[in-house]
């Protein structure tokens, strides 16, 4: 007999069968109730011993955080809270568990707890939601990229650019302690034979293939050694970032926007129950907070408020007099008053436009040249870029894209105005030389976007195991 999983259980329960399960126990009540979880499903399955079938020594060894397979009938629950249960006919301990020592409890832990516990939280409802919706997130992003006829790139993790200009980056050689002290460090006796580094971003090399096979996209793990502990960073992270040639920055926040809708109503359709569980969970949390602090929208209006609504669209300049003359900044109600163009905008002047002002989501765009990248597309007023940030409720910035500059004069300019080294960008340009093209992109935090998804505040809970300052413990 085979194994069946607990959520097919409960998709098509077969009323008087003989079913064979396997999990984790979560809760074991009075010596005769198991809780038991396969990590298929939110929900548990109550496993019944009777007395007369089960022997004494093995309930004794059954502990929260063993391992069992379970042999029994399914049948219909005349108790509270199911509306069935197994009627065990035989248990088999896979692996024991000490109560003492068994770190998680049936009990509410702390997130701070749980991180120190990083290689069992999975099995905590709560976590075991977030990473089944992240995997169904994931498996979102490729479907919707298929469907459009994109291919996916795997552009590499070592690298000698910095796209971000940001110079955060992880170094990667094999030079000694002793090589490494010297003033003058000689990369040329390095593995690669220049200094190289964990890239901050896959977006140069993905525009070189967009510049042939015309629309691909790359998903994969980024790095930023950006000393920061907030809860919105971390040294290891995934990024989105599609490349369209012929595409401008129109069809770049067209795309963007189909985009976000698409992937948020695949987890709707695809983890119903995560997404409920993971609101009440929300919900509990806001009603312990005072009134004036609390939410306007759950996690599932949130959701629902960004698929269902048109995205605004609006200049940086624009952007700037609302905010400017916004009471919120006249009261000073602002962290960061708004007061000279050019300032680049905070989470907080991002939400007052999403939430309080346009109540939709919001696609700014035409930022100002001076704190954006040099790839971006110069516009004909030469202050701003052809720059695009679309944002959401609770979250701010969530996507950061724009037209590239296709012009070799200009991004010449540019890279020089910025300090950068041509020779460093020699591919780059060429793409300018020979059949350049209006093309854009843009960029999606991978951790970001399921931290919308799942209400959770932390990056550090969104991915399986965080890599942080000071912290890389597993």
């Amino acid at each position: 007999m085979d194994l069946i999983k607990i959520k097919d259980i409960y998709r098509s329960p077969n009323y008087n069968s003989k079913i064979i399960v396997a999990g984790w126990v979560r809760a074991f009540r009075g010596n005769r109730f198991i809780e038991l979880n396969d990590g298929s499903t939110i929900q548990n399955i109550q496993c019944v011993i009777t007395d007369s079938k089960t022997d004494n020594k093995i309930i004794k060894k059954i502990n929260v955080g063993s391992s069992l397979k379970i042999q029994g009938n399914l049948i219909e629950s005349i108790g509270k809270g199911q509306t069935f249960e197994i009627e065990i006919i035989d248990i088999d301990i896979l692996g024991e568990s000490d109560p003492d020592k068994y770190p998680i409890q049936p009990k509410k832990h702390s997130f701070e707890f749980l991180r120190e516990q990083a290689h069992l939280r999975i099995r905590t409802s709560t976590f075991s939601a977030v990473m089944r919706i992240r995997s169904k997130l994931a498996f979102g992003v490729h479907q919707f990229f298929n469907e459009k006829g994109f291919n996916y790139v795997h552009t590499p993790i070592i690298t000698s650019s910095d796209a971000e200009g940001a110079g955060e980056m992880f170094q990667v050689t094999t030079l000694n302690n002793n090589q490494k002290e010297k003033k003058e460090i000689d990369y040329s006796e390095d593995f690669f034979g220049k200094k190289t580094s964990l890239t901050v971003s896959g977006q140069l090399e993905a525009e070189t293939y967009a510049l042939g096979l015309g629309d691909v996209y790359t998903f994969g793990p980024t790095f930023r050694a950006e000393n920061s502990n907030t809860s919105r960073h971390a040294s290891e992270f995934w990024m989105i970032e599609p490349e369209m040639a012929f595409y401008d920055l129109n069809d770049n926040m067209d795309l963007a926007e189909s985009f976000l809708k698409y992937v948020l109503k695949y987890i709707m359709d695809t983890c119903k129950e995560d997404i409920k569980f993971l609101d009440e969970r929300l919900l509990k949390e806001q009603s312990q907070k005072p009134k004036n602090e609390r939410d306007e929208l759950n996690l599932i209006d949130k959701i629902n408020f960004t698929i269902n609504n048109e995205f605004t669209r609006i200049s940086y300049s624009d952007a700037f007099e609302i905010l400017k003359n916004s009471n919120y900044n006249k009261k000073k109600k602002f962290n960061y008053l708004i007061s000279e163009w050019g300032c680049d905008f905070q989470s907080e002047h991002e939400r007052f436009l999403v939430e309080k002002h346009f109540k939709s989501p919001v696609i700014i765009f035409d930022y100002p040249s001076k704190i954006k990248a040099f790839y971006m597309r110069l516009n004909d007023d030469e202050k701003t870029v052809r720059a695009m940030d679309v944002l959401f409720p609770g979250i701010g910035e969530i996507i950061g894209g724009s037209q590239r500059e296709e012009r070799l004069d200009i991004l010449k300019k540019r890279i020089n105005e910025m300090g950068i080294d041509e020779k460093e960008l020699w591919w780059y340009l060429d793409l300018r030389k020979y059949g350049t093209v209006p093309h854009s992109g843009f960029g999606l935090g991978f951790e970001r976007l399921i931290m919308f998804c799942t209400g959770m505040q932390n990056i550090r809970d969104v991915i399986p195991y965080p890599r942080t300052p000071k912290n890389a413990s597993f």
